[in-house]
């Protein structure tokens, strides 16, 4: 399984390359050969940077769960996959990020990295701060969300 760490700072160049911070860069070694999957988050004004391990992981669960024959989950699925992007960390450690999703992400040159447990989130600076200056609680929002489950998962 795959645990991410850490929330990494990066500049993308004039042609929309980052370069992988050496410590995420780490951590993603052993799936380098095996590219990545980039796209829009569903949730937020960013990216999602999904091993292709995890990304097919996803993929399996939604093709076991979704009937492309049902609108809405056809809608979903469109909206779901709507601008994927298969991409590479190149031989110096560079990814480039296609124009229309750095577009969409809103990223010029100040890029923040955070990892989500399986996933990179691709964030602009700006935006990636806002986005937790936007959680007012961090106390009752964990209470919320891991409270009443996380001593049953631990069992």
């Amino acid at each position: 399984m795959l645990n991410l760490i850490g929330t990494y700072e990066c500049k993308a160049d004039t042609k929309g390359r980052m370069m992988v911070p050496a410590p995420l860069k780490k951590q993603l070694l052993p799936l380098l050969d095996d590219g990545f999957v980039l796209k829009r988050s569903v949730f937020q004004p960013c990216l999602e940077l999904y091993p292709m391990k995890e990304w097919n992981e996803l993929m399996s669960r939604m093709q076991a769960r979704l009937n492309p024959f049902n609108k809405k989950h056809n809608d979903f699925i469109r909206k779901f996959t709507a601008g994927v992007k298969l991409v590479e960390v190149d031989a110096t450690g560079r990814l480039l990020l296609p124009k229309d999703l750095l577009s969409y992400s809103g990223i010029e040159k100040e890029i923040v990295l955070n990892s989500a447990i399986n996933i990179v989130e691709v964030w602009d600076k700006d935006r990636y701060e806002k986005a937790i200056n936007e959680v007012d609680n961090i106390a009752e929002l964990a209470e919320e969300v891991m409270g009443d489950d996380y001593g049953a998962s631990l069992s």
